[in-house]
């Protein structure tokens, strides 16, 4: 059964892979991004999916803009909360502004996008809600005070919210995905890739963004109405809890 679906900063990486997926298993995908237009346009061209600009740290952005795929598309059944930046600093470095803009995104950002979908879902009583979280926010990472302390809080945002929507038939779950074949890792040098990262990862390789794109078409079909609450780890091993 189609349904209409959010997919916050679903134009490029994990998100983009998220979008496609969704639409391959018949739903009807509005893809959200912040800022890049010509790569959300090119996007938009070669998938056919309906594509928004607004900034999830901004409440009054995501309503304004819920509102607008609502009013085009149909009420929201299944949103995606993917968008996320990073603002990388040793924590004796890092500024207010760079822990701000972290937090805003990463953390008050899912407050932003559920919030408005959030009385409809309960009205249907049907919802799906799965946000990304991350290997860092389950065991802390270097100089990522800001984003392991979002990533986790996630997690407990997705905790809480499953025990208040479960008897309205909303589940809410989190995939904290490990290190991910995307265009931010092919930045990294082969030396520091074959001798730091992947001797770290039991499967011997990165993940592939379609694979985190699997777990969530599951999580947000109506086969796992029993899953609620629950963190799922894509992460090849590397991190086991």
């Amino acid at each position: 059964m189609g349904r209409i679906a959010i997919v916050t900063g679903g134009t490029r990486g994990i998100g983009a892979a998220i979008s496609k997926a969704l639409k391959e298993a018949g739903h009807t995908v509005a893809a959200t991004y912040a800022g890049n237009d010509e790569k959300a346009n090119a996007f938009k061209e070669a998938t056919g999916i309906a594509v928004y600009k607004w900034d999830v740290g901004s409440f009054e952005s995501c309503s304004e803009g819920i509102k607008k795929v609502e009013s085009e598309l149909g009420p929201v059944e299944i949103l995606v909360n993917n968008a996320g930046i990073t603002r990388d600093a040793p924590f004796h470095k890092m500024t207010a502004e760079q822990w701000k803009e972290v937090i805003d995104t990463n953390l008050s950002g899912l407050f932003n996008m559920t919030r408005p979908v959030w009385d409809g879902m309960r009205e249907r009583n049907f919802g799906r809600i799965i946000s990304i979280s991350s290997i860092n926010g389950q065991k802390g990472q270097f100089a990522q005070a800001n984003y392991a302390a979002a990533k986790a809080g996630d997690i407990g945002f997705t905790k809480a919210l499953a025990q208040e929507g479960a008897r309205k038939g909303i589940t809410v779950n989190v995939v904290c995905p490990g290190y991910i074949n995307t265009e931010m890792m092919s930045t990294i040098p082969d030396k520091v890739m074959n001798e730091v990262i992947l001797p770290q990862i039991p499967v011997g390789r990165l993940g592939e963004a379609e694979e985190i794109a699997r777990c969530v078409v599951f999580l947000a079909s109506d086969d796992a109405g029993f899953i609620t609450g629950s963190t799922l780890s894509a992460n090849g091993g590397q991190y086991m809890i």
